[in-house]
């Protein structure tokens, strides 16, 4: 069996942010050389999610307004966490959202179904976070 690691780095300039990760993943599926086995993606960062959705701009938005409503960023007195800093609905929305995604190879392939992509979730941008890639398999 192998296995290959790669980390991914982003820094989003906004506080909020759904990027297609897909790509990026794709090319750590080929540089793995793996053919069948699984594929782990998760967020390094408990203000951030991967999760796998359809890569259609009317949804994000109704994500985002979705989110806010769980979890709205203000007033930010409104939580107990926001000591010293004003990120709780972002920590919040990561436990909404998820925090990995598995995902099968066959036949060198990310096995998704229909309209499937993967997306990193910033909640509380600014600031360089990563994504780790784990594949196993042969």
């Amino acid at each position: 069996m192998k296995s290959y690691r790669k980390e991914l780095w982003f820094n989003v300039p906004t506080r909020r942010a759904f990027i297609n990760i897909t790509p990026q993943i794709q090319e750590c599926l080929t540089a793995s050389g793996i053919k069948e086995g699984l594929l782990l993606c998760n967020a390094m960062h408990i203000t951030a999610s991967v999760f796998i959705n359809d890569d259609e701009s009317g949804l994000h938005h109704d994500y985002e307004v979705w989110l806010e409503k769980l979890a709205p960023h203000e007033p930010v007195n409104q939580y107990r966490h926001n000591g010293y800093e004003d990120n709780a609905d972002a920590h919040l929305k990561r436990q909404v959202m998820g925090r990995e995604v598995v995902v099968a190879i066959t036949e060198g392939q990310l096995d998704f179904g229909t309209w499937e992509q993967i997306f990193y979730g910033e909640f509380d941008g600014g600031r360089k976070k990563r994504v780790l890639v784990k594949i196993i398999g042969e």
